[in-house]
Order: C-alpha cells, then structure tokens, then sequence
C-alpha cells in the first residue's frame, strides 16, 4: 500500500492546507479515504485519474470530509465519462445526506442515471466490511456531525492503515488503530483539550496503547502547526506519499 495526502487540512484551511483526502493504491486497487470539498482540485493538482478510482471511504458526514463527492460524481458524469464502477461507503446516514447534499449543490443531479454502476453503501460500526481486496472495519468515535463518525481500519497486502478521523480521545481508537503499519491521526491542537477532536499531547500519552509502527498527524489547526515542529511523529503535508 501507497498513501498520499491530497488533502491534510481542517475545515478552514489553516496553512493553506486543502480539506482532507488520501489515496490510497494497492497492486489490486486505488481508492480514497474522505473526499472534502476541495478534493477535486486535489485531484487535479497531483494528477489523480479519478476514473481509476474503485472506492472512497468516508468516516464522517462533514463538509471538509465528504464535501467534494457533488462535485466528482458530476465530473465522473460529464467530463471525465467514467465508465467503471465506483462504491461509496460510509456511516449510517450517508445515502441520505449524500443526496441532500447533492441536490443542495447541483438540483436535479440525483435524478440523471449515471452511465456507470454506482454503489453507495452504509458501513455497520465493529464489523469488517469486504471491499474488493480491502478489508474494511469501521469503529464509532466521538465528534458531532448529525450521523455516526468513524475511525476506520483498512487491511490489505498483509498491511493496516487506520485513520482516527476526527474525534476526542475515546477507547475505541485502540482495537481501531492497535498494531497498525501506519495511523493517520487528527491532531487539531497541540496541547488544548477541546470536545470532539483530538490534540497531539493526548494523542502522544496514548501511543503506546495503540501501539503503531509509524503515525502520521493531520487535520492540524493554526496552532498545531506552529507547533509541528515539536513532536515525535510524521507531519502530514499536501501531496506528502508514504509507502505502508
């Protein structure tokens, strides 16, 4: 497995930073984990073919998380012509608000059959999921977004790569992230403690619970940026790759 950041800011954009989006590609398969608003731009910036993708995986019902899917299920429709099919999965809620949130964007857009299969899919919490050569297992965290958030454990190739989401500390983060080959952590702040979102000294008090071979943080604030120089862990960037 290769990841790459297309994406690896919050919701406002601190640093410059574009909303989250990773890709992620196996020998088998090219997929994303969350597609923000901004992610068709992401795309096209890192020259991603988005008719090579066979998945994306959302974790939580937020517009800088799963924002851009109007805009490249449009794209898909009517100017890169995607002819091969495309799944969608996320948490309970996702079809719903997914529609809604198409409709609010482009109105009537969910009414034109795409020339391709498209499959949307909601993920039970705490059972692994069988996505074409991934194995998916999604896990209920702690951040409000009007639908149930995930943390997600993704296996393929004999690797794990997990990914928070975005979320408080909570308990579930560890069958989530324990023994991963790579952890994609929320660090929102340095050391401020704050609802639903994780900051890098509670985060850094944990790893040993998790117990990862590597963790790279993301979703950084202004002020955790400025602090990106202080911490023992990778620092995720726009368009940064690390091999899994």
């Amino acid at each position: 497995m290769r990841l790459k950041f297309l994406g690896s800011g919050d919701a406002f954009g601190s640093g410059g930073r574009l909303n989250t989006c990773l890709h992620v590609t196996t020998a088998e398969t090219a997929f994303l984990i969350d597609c923000g608003a901004s992610s068709m731009i992401a795309i096209r910036r890192f020259g991603i073919d988005p008719n090579a993708l066979d998945l994306i995986l959302v974790t939580h019902l937020h517009g800088d998380h799963f924002g851009g899917l109007p805009f490249l299920l449009l794209d898909a429709q009517l100017v890169s012509r995607r002819t091969r099919p495309l799944t969608l999965a996320g948490p309970p809620g996702f079809t719903q608000r997914l529609a809604e949130a198409r409709e609010n964007f482009f109105p009537g857009s969910t009414t034109v059959e795409p020339r391709y299969k498209l499959e949307i899919l909601e993920l039970p919490p705490e059972r692994p999921a069988v996505l074409g050569p991934l194995r998916v297992t999604p896990y209920v965290v702690k951040h409000y977004c009007g639908a149930p958030p995930y943390a997600l454990r993704v296996e393929a190739e004999g690797k794990v790569l997990a990914y928070t989401g975005d979320t408080e500390w909570v308990d579930s983060l560890v069958p989530a992230a324990r023994d991963a080959d790579l952890l994609v952590a929320e660090a929102y702040f340095f050391d401020r403690k704050i609802k639903y979102h994780l900051d890098y000294k509670t985060l850094e008090s944990r790893l040993a619970d998790l117990n990862c071979r590597r963790v790279v943080l993301t979703h950084m604030s202004a002020d955790m940026l400025r602090h990106a120089g202080r911490v023992a862990c990778d620092v995720a960037e726009d368009g940064k790759e690390f091999a899994i």
